[in-house]
């Protein structure tokens, strides 16, 4: 989402929402989640599965129309200069339908969490007390450009037991009316309610503030896009929010780093696909190792058509380098544009870690066990890696499928957010005529 779209979301005023295409409330959509979250919640696994596989044929099966509705919505992003990062993502094809359609069947082999018990223990008197896995019950979320989230959500919504209701922005909305329409069919194909999943899109940013302050309608909020937004979400919103963060994300080549590996990795966590939060955004060097590595690994990200923008001793090895600018280094770019700084080792590579990072994913490239070590120990992020691409920070190579977010936050849930993490946890007593003394 854009800067100004945040702020609009964050300043405008609800009205009275009524829906424009089918005449059903504003009110009316939640409520309608609200009833159809308590079914949720007690439905069998096995119902539940039964709902994602038809999710998963049905997307197959409107696959022309969906493709049709989405080639609209990117010809509109193009005619109102959507940002090419947005543009990527905002795009399906047939691979990236049926990549959603695998996701959705790998959710469906997870080990159902309702009802888990997390911890128990029976009292000297006999009574039993376990805690146990619930659904949240009705989760919403924002987002702009991602029609892969629709259905990301909603899958893992379902299979946690979780009503859902989307707000997906402007720029998608023919592809994700048309996603939540095979949603909704497929839970009604299962005998469970349509209701489960409602699109707000039709009521424009009056409806994303509504959402934000349906407390009471809305156990938990959860944005996904631009600092800008996540900002403006968690600034304005009454709805419990899971804050996603924005993804300054950083790798750190350490004195005793691969050449190879610090070329590959950093090759891969800036190119492979820029417009998405866990590329990589700044490069830190050793400086006693930056004249053996940085040729190689700026000249492999040049050959890809990566802007490098650097310091001066960066520079002074690479001169076609853009001087870096303060504000480079807080920037997530999501483009092929990357920050580059030599540091004096560690202790100053994670300085600026700590200074400029999101709390995304960082990584370290070494040799040595005693820096991975302090790296690991040191660094506060929802992901810390050695010697990996930061690319691997996702919920479907984590193994959870698909994934809510990535939250940035150390409440309930950090880094990538599966079915687990869509669930609270509630205290169940069982007793056999006791009284307390």
């Amino acid at each position: 989402m854009t800067d100004t779209a945040a702020v609009d979301i964050a300043s405008s005023t609800a009205s009275s929402l009524a829906d424009p295409g089918h005449g059903v409330s504003f009110d009316e959509r939640l409520l309608r989640a609200r009833d159809a979250s308590r079914v949720l919640a007690t439905a069998s696994g096995d119902l539940k599965n039964a709902a994602l596989e038809a999710m998963a044929v049905g997307l197959s099966e409107a696959s022309e129309k969906i493709l049709a509705a989405n080639a609209k919505d990117l010809e509109n992003g193009r005619a109102n200069g959507l940002a090419v990062g947005l543009l990527d993502r905002l795009r399906l094809d047939e691979s990236r339908l049926d990549a959603l359609a695998v996701a959705i069947r790998e959710i469906m082999v997870l080990t159902d969490p309702i009802g888990q018990s997390v911890r128990g223990s029976r009292l000297p008197n006999g009574v039993r007390i376990d805690q146990i896995r619930v659904p949240f019950g009705v989760v919403g979320a924002i987002y702009e450009a991602r029609p892969n989230v629709t259905i990301d959500i909603a899958a893992l919504a379902i299979k946690s037991g979780n009503a859902v209701v989307l707000r997906g922005g402007s720029a998608a909305e023919n592809t994700n009316g048309r996603l939540v329409e095979v949603i909704q069919d497929a839970l009604g194909s299962v005998g469970l309610p349509s209701g489960a999943a409602q699109t707000i899109d039709e009521f424009g940013r009056d409806g994303a503030t509504r959402l934000m302050q349906a407390r009471g309608l809305v156990d938990v909020l959860v944005p996904r896009g631009s600092a800008s937004l996540i900002q403006a979400v968690v600034t304005e919103s009454r709805v419990p929010v899971i804050e996603t963060g924005a993804g300054v994300v950083h790798i750190y080549l350490d004195e005793s780093a691969r050449e190879d590996w610090a070329t590959d990795i950093v090759h891969n966590a800036k190119v492979q696909r820029p417009s998405v939060c866990n590329a990589v955004e700044t490069v830190l060097v050793h400086a006693a190792a930056a004249d053996r590595l940085l040729p190689g690994v700026l000249a492999r990200l040049a050959e890809s058509g990566v802007t490098i923008h650097a310091d001066d001793a960066t520079r002074a090895i690479w001169p076609d380098a853009l001087v870096a600018t303060e504000e480079d280094w807080a920037t997530e770019h999501m483009s092929l544009d990357i920050s580059v700084r030599v540091v004096d080792g560690l202790d100053e590579a994670i300085d600026h870690i700590s200074q400029y990072s999101t709390g995304h994913t960082e990584s370290i490239i070494t040799e040595s066990v005693s820096s991975a070590e302090r790296f690991l120990a040191e660094v506060d992020s929802a992901v810390v890696m050695v010697n990996a691409s930061t690319r691997f920070t996702d919920g479907g190579e984590f193994g959870f499928g698909a994934e809510v977010g990535i939250s940035t936050q150390k409440l309930h849930a950090r880094g990538p957010m599966g079915v687990s993490e869509l669930t609270s946890t509630k205290w169940t007593v069982r007793g056999t005529g006791q009284v307390r003394g």
